[in-house]
């Protein structure tokens, strides 16, 4: 059952359930972000229409600043502005930044703790016909292991919009990453987001899946589903990676014995093998992980692609199922 105190969706599992961009939430956050603080100011390699940063270019004209295709300058660019005093947002494909730009954000914005805000657009292979070379599979992993940067991947639209505006008011390095295509929206403007905090969507007592970005939603159908066949499942949107909320994961784990993890991401380093980092120093349990294994993704519909590369409803509903096998 859905928990009720988050103030969910109520259309969570309708087939005609509202789909938005998380891009989109990035893009309306910026802008109040600006409209609340004029220290920020908005950076972006040459695609900020596709990235939504476009919306904060109109509402703020003085206060964007388009570099080209330039993803290392960027990075330097808002690391001096930060240091300056301002509260500078990067933006491009995630591909390019953290990919491109990794020394830059390591050693300009890391190492000099200056605030700067790294997001990365067209995250997973739901990016679709756009293709491997698009397809940011590895973000997570190169972001999470950089000393004092969180990491934030989003579930929807909304929460992309509050994580947004979370990350303005944080003071510190953040990576936000979000997603190219529609997907559901599970949350609602009453649903609470503090960095940090891990939020149970739905409560379980058999195995608990964790899951983050928009994937989460196919984590709510397969529990659904499973619990016409007995199966509870615990779902959690563990939509901060770093820092990980222990006190959470450690919980479900002592409750559910079973753990499957769940993301639009390479199962090495990404948000399943920071879930395992806890259990592993804290509470070992019984662990699958549901992303792409170690390999590129192709071109597609994002839907197919996810299916193919056994991110769908169906392959969390096998992971469940073989992780309760390894519980006896």
């Amino acid at each position: 059952m859905l928990n009720k105190n988050l103030k969910l969706n109520p259309k969570i599992f309708d087939s005609d359930v509202e789909q938005k961009p998380t891009r989109d939430g990035y893009g309306e956050g910026l802008v109040l972000a600006g409209q609340k603080d004029s220290r920020v100011v908005a950076l972006c390699a040459d695609i900020s229409d596709s990235t939504r940063s476009a919306m904060f270019q109109k509402a703020f004209p003085d206060r964007f600043v388009e570099t080209g295709i330039a993803e290392q300058n960027m990075m330097g660019l808002a690391a001096g502005m930060a240091l300056a005093g301002k509260i500078p947002f990067v933006s491009t494909y995630a591909v390019f930044c953290p990919g491109r730009n990794w020394d830059q954000m390591r050693v300009s914005v890391c190492y000099s703790n200056a605030n700067v805000k790294i997001t990365g657009a067209h995250a997973g292979v739901s990016v679709g016909p756009d293709g491997a070379t698009h397809q940011a599979l590895e973000d997570i992993a190169i972001t999470r292991c950089v000393p004092n940067l969180v990491v934030i991947a989003p579930c929807d639209a909304i929460e992309t919009k509050k994580a947004t505006l979370a990350a303005a008011e944080y003071v510190g390095p953040v990576y936000l990453r979000f997603a190219r295509e529609k997907t559901p929206i599970m949350t609602t403007e009453d649903t609470p987001f503090e960095i940090g905090k891990a939020l149970i969507f739905r409560d379980g007592k058999d195995v608990a899946i964790i899951g983050c970005g928009p994937l989460l939603h196919n984590a709510l159908l397969a529990a659904e589903e499973l619990a016409k066949e007995g199966i509870e499942v615990m779902v959690i949107n563990n939509h901060t990676i770093k820092p990980m909320d222990s006190k959470t994961i450690i919980e479900a784990a002592k409750k559910c014995g079973a753990i499957v993890t769940v993301e639009d991401h390479q199962i090495m380093g990404g948000m399943g093998s920071a879930v395992a980092e806890v259990l592993a120093a804290n509470y070992p349990v019984p662990i699958e992980f549901v992303g792409m294994k170690d390999r590129f993704g192709e071109s597609g519909e994002p839907n197919e692609l996810i299916e193919a590369f056994g991110m769908g409803k169906n392959a969390i509903k096998e992971a469940v199922k073989k992780v309760i096998q390894r519980k006896k």
